[in-house]
């Protein structure tokens, strides 16, 4: 049986990394057992598993082996996996050769807000009005845009411009990387600042990779999670800005 995952290192792989927004998607143990499963079919049809289909099949085009997807890449029963996932994301973005941020609600890529099409989301694409997106759209150096029928929109590089505007975040951080650019925490922080998260922990924990703070995940803790990252924060860094928030 060809291998279905596998535990390999991100600095000596090559491999693409698929975004997109939650939806009806097939999990680790799904995905593991899929063989054996009565219904299989069912999981087949489901949107969350056509979009790894798609995935592999643009990565098998982009000449890469392996690539690596948050729904089905962590045991999220397991909480030391979940932890360990959740403070080394950043760095697999980093380290990624391609990464596919799957627009599910659009045709082109937009260049205008359309307040008609997206009213929900500051009249863009939702992908945008997610809070662990600004990460994935920060990280990785190839970062390519598909719209919902996989056909391939734009990069983070030429489409800076309307990056800019719709995200806030600055040119030189899309083009050059976070460490070059050394934006202050009350600048991140405002980049994040109108995003949504489905847990309000993930407020927080989306936030880890951007300001290089590690900490333990604590689901349940609630609002008690911003406390602890700003605690964090202060400790390892004399950025006063974090006062600001």
């Amino acid at each position: 049986m060809k291998t279905v995952l596998r535990v390999l290192h991100d600095v000596d792989t090559d491999y693409a990394i698929l975004s997109h927004r939650w939806a009806d998607e097939v999990d680790y143990m799904e995905i593991m057992e899929l063989a054996k499963m009565e219904n299989r079919d069912e999981i087949r049809e489901r949107n969350g598993y056509q979009k790894i289909v798609k995935s592999c099949q643009q990565a098998e085009n982009d000449g890469l082996e392996w690539l690596w997807v948050d729904t089905c890449c962590i045991d999220k029963r397991n909480s030391t996996e979940l932890s360990e996932a959740l403070n080394s994301m950043f760095r697999w973005y980093e380290n990624s050769k391609r990464y596919y941020a799957y627009l599910h609600d659009v045709d082109v890529f937009p260049t205008t807000p359309d307040h008609e099409t997206f009213g929900a989301f500051n009249g863009w694409p939702e992908w945008f009005s997610r809070g662990w997106t600004l990460q994935e759209l920060i990280a990785p150096m190839d970062l390519r845009f598909f719209n919902k029928d996989w056909q391939f929109i734009g990069d983070k590089r030429n489409l800076a411009r309307t990056l800019v505007e719709i995200t806030r975040v600055p040119c030189g951080v899309l083009e050059d990387g976070l460490a070059a650019y050394g934006p202050s925490v009350a600048q991140v922080m405002s980049w994040a600042a109108d995003r949504r998260t489905t847990r309000d922990e993930d407020r927080a924990y989306s936030l880890m990779g951007l300001l290089d703070v590690h900490m333990p995940m604590l689901y349940g803790e609630g609002k008690k999670a911003f406390l602890r990252l700003q605690q964090e924060i202060i400790r390892k860094s004399s950025d006063q800005t974090i006062f600001a928030w």
